[in-house]
This record gives structure tokens, sequence and C-alpha cells, in this order.
């Protein structure tokens, strides 16, 4: 809702002007800074993706048991994430994200005492645990910032974050790797873990001192602003009266469960992916673990342009299903290509679509839930969808390890995570577009 009172000038009114120049204000401030924070977060979370590169042969893990490592941290991820939402929602982004990033980032870094399959997985799980609700606390944080049909654009911006991440993570992640490798008794998966685990304990600092936990708390907008932006949050609320207004009534919505089911899919494709990324581009016969993380790359630099093409096309048209349903079946299209490449430059495309699509659809989904959730409905829904989508963080990994592990090559798992991307483009189609084009 704006306020529209006087002429035109030039053809935009002045209160249009003024909630545009207010939501840049808010962009500005705390999208970049967001951004950041997720990076880091993604970074530490798959960063294992290249650790296994050294670490299964000292350690002597299967491919399975990799596998069943890089997911567990789902498992723990999954029990903690809507008790972690609610408490936020509670005492305030500022505190908790603040908390979140700290804890993982001690966690992280005493990855540089794994030494054994057990302790792996013990240390993966409770990184899951410490990282609970900071991503639906971040999709939580920005609705109360932004109405539906400007969320697109800025959840996509947000999570530009995953490929950013890989474009100067991957890179990095071998860079140390290979770099410190021997340095003073350690291995180079070792000074990784170590040296990636900084910059979230920092940022967590950062954020208990920079963040606001709601408009009202924002010195750099002015009365003005805050009224506009508060009142266009209202509005949107009041106009949600079909949301669940209790954890147990979100819990039991079906249209939650739904919206589940999809993530999952979703979710699916875009870790079965990512872990194993590394892995298949060394088996095109890529050495060094520099030249692996530069090849990863570059899949991850289309999906950054093809993210932010995409919300900024569903929030211009106002529509949300075929911007899910088009880059989910491309990306099964780029799975199944991948069974066939013979070579790393073929390889490296198929896998762009793949990444491009899968990837991208992370953010896109989070205009389906939001459409319809407020209040607490929203804090739990969030985090229960998000959890319960997770969960494919642990299945997706340790299904491919397992159908590598039996089949002897990576075409079976492909399959795989391209079938499960079919299955969430046809549930995405069952639901009903005025819900949620907005």
């Amino acid at each position: 809702m704006t306020l529209q009172t006087q002429a035109p000038v030039s053809g935009v009114y002045p209160a249009q002007a003024l909630e545009d120049h207010a939501y840049g204000k808010v962009f500005w401030r705390i999208v970049p800074f967001l951004m950041l924070c997720y990076v880091v977060a993604y970074l530490d979370r798959v960063n294992v993706g290249f650790a296994k590169l050294q670490m299964s042969s000292e350690l002597g893990l299967s491919e399975a048991a990799y596998g069943i490592g890089a997911g567990i941290f789902f498992v723990g991820y999954f029990l903690f994430e809507v008790p972690s939402n609610v408490i936020m929602n509670k005492v305030g982004a500022r505190v908790w994200i603040a908390r979140i990033m700290i804890t993982w980032g001690v966690i992280s870094a005493a990855f540089v005492f794994t030494s054994s399959e057990t302790v792996f997985y013990v240390l993966r799980f409770l990184l899951g645990i410490a990282e609970a609700g900071f991503f639906p606390g971040i999709i939580l944080y920005l609705t109360s910032w932004y109405p539906a049909h400007r969320r697109a654009k800025v959840v996509t911006t947000f999570m530009s974050a995953i490929p950013i991440s890989a474009i100067f993570g991957n890179p990095l992640s071998g860079l140390l790797m290979d770099g410190f490798h021997g340095t003073h008794g350690l291995s180079g998966w070792q000074w990784m873990f170590l040296i990636e685990a900084i910059p979230a304990i920092v940022f967590g600092i950062v954020t208990f001192f920079y963040l606001d936990d709601k408009i009202g708390d924002a010195t750099w907008l002015s009365e003005d602003e805050k009224n506009i932006l508060v009142a266009n949050i209202e509005a949107e609320n009041r106009a949600k009266a079909s949301s669940p207004h209790s954890v147990a009534a979100t819990l039991t919505d079906p249209r939650v469960w739904l919206m589940c089911l999809i993530y999952f899919c979703f979710v699916l494709g875009q870790y079965g992916l990512t872990f194993w990324m590394p892995t298949i581009v060394k088996g095109t016969g890529v050495t060094g673990n520099l030249n692996i993380g530069l090849i990863s790359a570059i899949p991850y630099i289309c999906t950054f342009v093809v993210m932010l093409a995409l919300g900024r096309s569903s929030d211009r048209l106002r529509e949300r299903r075929w911007h899910l349903v088009l880059p989910a079946l491309m990306a099964a299209g780029g799975f199944v290509a991948a069974t066939t490449a013979t070579s790393t430059t073929v390889a490296v495309a198929c896998l762009s679509l793949a990444a491009a699509g899968a990837i991208s659809c992370a953010p896109l989904f989070w205009s389906l839930p939001t459409a319809f959730l407020a209040g607490t409905g929203a804090a739990a829904g969030i985090a229960w969808i998000n959890s319960v989508g997770n969960l494919a963080g642990f299945l997706g990994p340790f299904l491919v390890g397992y159908l590598k592990d039996f089949t002897g090559n990576n075409s079976a798992g492909m399959y795989f995570l391209a079938a499960t991307l079919v299955v969430g483009s046809l549930v995405v189609l069952s639901v009903p577009a005025k819900t949620v084009n907005r």
C-alpha cells in the first residue's frame, strides 16, 4: 500500500519515489551484508567436498562413508531448525544470527582435529546443530522488511551468495589445501577448515552491532520512510488471513507439507551436485586441487547470472510457478547430459546447466510459502519447510555416493538427481497460481 496524495511529477508520484528510495536504502544496508554472511555459511557447509580430495584417503573413508558424513550435517540441522527460528522470532535477528555464526565458526575450526570416521560424523552433526536457523531466520527477517512483490529479487540476490561462495571458495579451498599441506604437521584439508572458519566468527561479532531487528529500529531511515515500509508489511499480513497462527497448526497444514515436498526435491538436486562436483571434475582427468577448484567455479558463474535474471523476471511478471518449473527441468537435462560427457569441456557445460537450474530453484521457491504464511506461522513454517527440505542434503550425497560405489560410475546418481527435479516440477504445477502469483 502506498500513499499517492499529490500530483505526479514526471510520471512518478512523490510518495512512490519516497517508497522506492526507502527500499533502496534497505537493500544496500542489509542485503550485501547478509550475502557476505551466507557466503561464509555456505562455504563452511560445503567445503567438505574439497576436503574429501585429501581427507578420504588419509582417514580411509569410503565413498558411502563420506556421503554419510557430508549429509549427517542435515540431521542436526533438521532437529534444531524450528526451535531456532521460533527463538529468533522472540529474541530478534541481531542476537540470534550472531550466536549462530560464532558457534558454527568455532565448530568448523574444530574439524582440524578430525582423526577418524566417527569424529568426522560427530563434528558434521554438531555443525548442523550450530547452523540450524540461520537460513530460515534470514528468510523470515527479509519478510519483515519486504512485501511479496519485491521479495523474489531480494531473496535471489541474497542467495546468489551460493554461486559466489563457490566461484571464490572453490579456488580458495584448492589453494589452501595445496599451499598449506604439511605446514606445522597439518594436512591441507585441516588448514582449509581452520582458515575458512575465521570469517564466520568475525562476521558473527559484527552482526550483533550492525543488524536492526525491525524497521522501527532503523535509525538510518526517516520517519516517513519507516511509516511507508511498516504500512506495506501490515497490509500484506492482513491479506494472509488463511495463515496458520500457531506452531501446531503450521506443522499440520497440508499446504506446508506440499511446500516441504517441493523443496525436498529441489534441495536434493542442489546438494547432490554441490558435494560431488569436485569429484566429478577430477574424474574427467583434471589434476591439482587448485585446477579442480578453478574449473568447478565455472558452473557457478553461470548460476549467478541465471539466478539474478530469474529473480528479476519473477517479480516483474509476478509469476512464480513457471519460474520454478523451467529451471528445474533445465537442471534435470543437465544431469542427464552429464552422464554422456566424454571430456572436461562437455562435462563442465552440462554441470553448468545443472547448477544454474538446480541452485536457482532454491531462492525462487520461497515466493511460494511466503505468499500465505505470516507471523508465528511464518516463523515455524519457513523453518519446518527448510528443515524437512534440507533432509535431502543428507539423502542426496549419501545416495549419490552409494550409487557410485554400487555401479562404479556417476551416471546412476545423475539420473536419480534428474528424476527428483522432474517430480518437484510436477508438484509445483499443482499449486494454484492465484495463491502465489503476487
